[in-house]
């Protein structure tokens, strides 16, 4: 896929595709507003959303994407997820940045034609065997959010459980957003609003 590149040498590596009834151009607008505090992540929202419900209508606010633009991981994040490669409608990729350089994720949103205006959507992770370096920070435990508990408890068991511990999580959640982001590119929403 177009960001493997960034991660040329993973820890580990999650493919998951779907088939949505829409054009690549109707499913891209949910994929550009991605994000906590912004479309959100169309998943589990009181896991990665705050609380907050996740957008039913499209968000004009968020529509053009440039390689740079945060995509919130978490309520208030400012640096993850990073877009890396914007190439509208058909590919997103978002990254994880190192503090000293580099990448500890990315996550490749690809759109394929298929006939009868169908889309595959195929979404990928490559996982740097650095990626528990974020969790290891200051911040007060009070202060984190459920899903950085959740990482701060992955980063203390053994790398061989972690894996799969990891990855079972990472399927349900990616697997209630593809989901998502397929039944609203398929109701053919309308409505497109600013908040």
């Amino acid at each position: 896929m177009p960001g493997d590149s960034i991660i040329p040498r993973p820890m580990a590596a999650i493919t998951h595709a779907i088939k949505i009834k829409a054009p690549p151009e109707r499913v891209w607008p949910w994929l550009a507003q991605m994000g906590a505090g912004r479309g959100g992540w169309y998943s589990y929202d009181f896991i990665d959303n705050g609380g907050n419900p996740s957008a039913i209508s499209i968000l004009l606010q968020y529509q053009k994407v440039a390689c740079g633009d945060v995509f919130p991981a978490i309520p208030g994040a400012t640096d993850a997820f990073i877009a890396a490669v914007v190439e509208q409608p058909w590919n997103l990729v978002l990254t994880v940045p190192k503090k000293d350089g580099g990448n500890l994720v990315s996550w490749d949103f690809l759109l394929k034609p298929l006939d009868q205006g169908y889309t595959r959507l195929i979404v990928r992770a490559r996982i740097s065997p650095h990626w528990l370096e974020r969790t290891e920070n200051d911040a007060s435990p009070d202060s984190l959010v459920l899903i950085e508990r959740i990482y701060g408890v992955l980063a203390k068991i053994p790398r061989p459980l972690l894996l799969s511990v990891a990855g079972f999580g990472h399927r349900i959640m990616e697997a209630r957003m593809l989901r998502g982001i397929k039944r609203r590119a398929e109701e053919r929403i309308i409505e497109v609003r600013l908040e």
